[in-house]
């Protein structure tokens, strides 16, 4: 395997650490611009330094190698810099959706065995650290750095950002820095170099085909690979100024955004919640010449009422499909990562082909394997290799592919050749094109994210008047997939209410992962394996056709309109 990976930016693989990454950005790019937040600006050598005051923090405070940090935090400078900071010291990142709900984040900080929680006070109409306190009075009472909650039993310490004190158990970030101060910068520099590319670096939590979402667990090498090949492959430039709308705590967030805009030396504009009229009027005002966001996001900027008044020339780079490309002038199909196939075990892509190949090659193609990387066809039943043309599952391995399931022993993720099977179907064509065909299994994929189906009907396991609730993804032309509950009441159970289930669930799960529509159906509608599991093959295709009849107009897409 080529060492370097075809990485022209940074080819020795000895400095793909986290650490070893903002270091070389910081000094190749020292006084540019590398974040835009609320009207101010970061330089790439104050982000540096920032990680260096939060990393002598942690080591002050006994966060040592190996160590869980999780990360509550939305889009902003003090994401980065909790990432780096403990990356830098060999700790490993947990980072923790801001949409997770109370018992979703829970659960994420107790199995990844999180020890230091650093999370913003507030987001939206959310308070996370008087949820944190009202749902275990242990951290509220408990001394700071002493945190004992049977809850959650290996987490000792809660830091807010910002410099205002904190009630209870948690510190305020000032205070974590200020642990460091008698930390030498020698000890930091010794720490630093204990820190391998092999080793274990971030913890992502991404929904399966299980009840709980599974902890996908990376070395530092994955992160870091994947930040210089974007900033290549995406052909960003210094000069560019980058929009964000993908968060930063699932991995297209880290390596396509913020990681691929430091490795290009590149300025992120920053908002810490997606708003399309607000993200319009950020892109307009700070000449964003790049946006990457899922297809729904730029679809919802596009159509936003206020679009067709902003001025949006100074873009650049936006997929044609898009259209905030129309806005935006380009009048060409010549830039594209469409022709592109990834997913969260190989931390974002795994097959992509150049973004500057012709249109008409991009769009009947899921790409070819990125170098490292190898991707094999096999038979979903036997696991045995199938020759060109066959559509069978996808199995890939390579430099990029998690180290494996967190508390899954490895002999139950990978074969005996050190293959993933995706459970997504697919085939290679004579010339090396993946050509992905749609899940083999109940996950859903929508708007870029993963729902997990037994998680939905577990939340609604109580329920009451349902005799089945089984969610099945059906297809959308910008979100890939929506959430379709479709359920079966009890015998004598009124009619069910779609408002009030989607309510229930929206009490229970993140946003994402509410049904955007309740279906229901009759016992004789649906069909059942010999085990009496529903079949979802043809209650997925019921539900399209209930769609179709209605006319479901849904996130901008109008089922049956041909």
């Amino acid at each position: 395997m080529d060492a370097s990976l075809g990485l022209a930016l940074q080819p020795d693989p000895a400095r793909w650490t986290l650490g070893r990454f903002l270091e070389d950005v910081a000094e190749r790019h020292g006084a540019r611009a590398a974040f835009r937040f609320e009207g101010a600006t970061w330089t790439y050598a104050e982000l540096d330094a920032a990680a260096r005051r939060a990393a002598h923090g942690l080591l002050g405070a006994g966060v040592g190698k190996g160590a869980r940090v999780g990360i509550l935090v939305a889009n902003r400078p003090e994401w980065a810099v909790a990432a780096f900071a403990a990356g830098m010291i060999g700790a490993i990142v947990v980072p923790v959706s801001t949409l997770a709900t109370s018992a979703e984040r829970d659960y994420v900080l107790r199995h990844a065995d999180v020890s230091v929680l650093l999370l913003q006070r507030t987001l939206r109409s959310r308070d996370y650290l008087d949820e944190l306190y009202d749902r275990h009075p242990a951290l509220a009472d408990g001394a700071p750095g002493r945190l004992a909650c049977e809850a959650l039993p290996q987490l000792r310490r809660l830091v807010c950002i910002g410099a205002e004190r904190v009630p209870g158990g948690a510190e305020s970030w000032p205070e974590l820095e200020d642990l460091g101060a008698d930390v030498p910068p020698a000890l930091l520099a010794a720490v630093r170099e204990e820190v391998a590319p092999s080793d274990d670096g971030m913890l992502i939590y991404t929904s399966g085909t299980t009840a709980h979402p599974k902890g996908v667990l990376h070395r530092q090498r994955a992160a870091v690979i994947q930040a210089w090949r974007f900033a290549e492959w995406l052909e960003l430039r210094a000069d560019d100024r980058v929009f964000t709308a993908q968060p930063f705590f699932w991995t297209a967030g880290f390596a396509m955004s913020l990681g691929a805009t430091l490795g290009a030396g590149a300025c992120l504009l920053l908002q810490e919640i997606f708003e399309p009229a607000r993200a319009l009027e950020l892109v307009e005002r700070e000449r964003a010449t790049v946006v990457t966001a899922f297809p729904h996001q730029e679809k919802a900027m596009g159509e936003d009422a206020s679009a067709p008044k902003r001025d949006l020339s100074s873009i650049r780079l936006s997929r044609f499909s898009s259209p905030l490309a129309r806005l935006a002038g380009i009048e060409r199909d010549e830039w594209g990562v469409d022709a592109s196939y990834g997913l969260s075990e190989m931390f974002t892509l795994a097959a992509l082909l150049p973004t500057r190949t012709p249109a008409e090659i991009r769009r009947g193609s899921s790409g070819t394997a990125l170098p490292g990387n190898e991707i094999r066809i096999v038979d979903p039943e036997t696991g045995a290799p199938l020759p060109a043309g066959v559509a069978g599952e996808i199995a890939v391995r390579g430099a990029t592919l998690m180290r494996g399931y967190y508390k899954v022993d490895p002999e139950h993720v990978f074969d005996a050749e050190g293959f993933f099977r995706t459970q997504d179907g697919g085939s290679l064509d004579a010339d090396g094109h993946l050509h992905w065909t749609g899940r083999l299994s109940g996950l859903i994929k929508t708007g870029g994210a993963n729902v997990s189906p037994i998680e939905l009907e577990r939340a609604l396991a109580h329920y009451p008047g349902l005799k089945v609730a089984a969610a099945v993804g059906v297809p959308h032309p910008v979100l890939g997939e929506i959430v379709v509950l479709c359920v079966v009441p009890m015998d004598g159970a009124l009619a069910p209410d779609e408002a009030a289930i989607r309510a229930f669930v929206r009490e229970r799960l993140a946003p994402y992962k509410v049904p955007r529509r309740v279906l229901a159906f009759a016992d004789g509608d649906l069909h059942f394996t010999a085990s009496a599991k529903v079949q979802l093959a043809p209650l997925r295709e019921a539900a399209e056709r209930r769609l179709a009849e209605e006319r479901a107009e849904i996130a901008g897409h109008t089922y049956g309109a041909g």
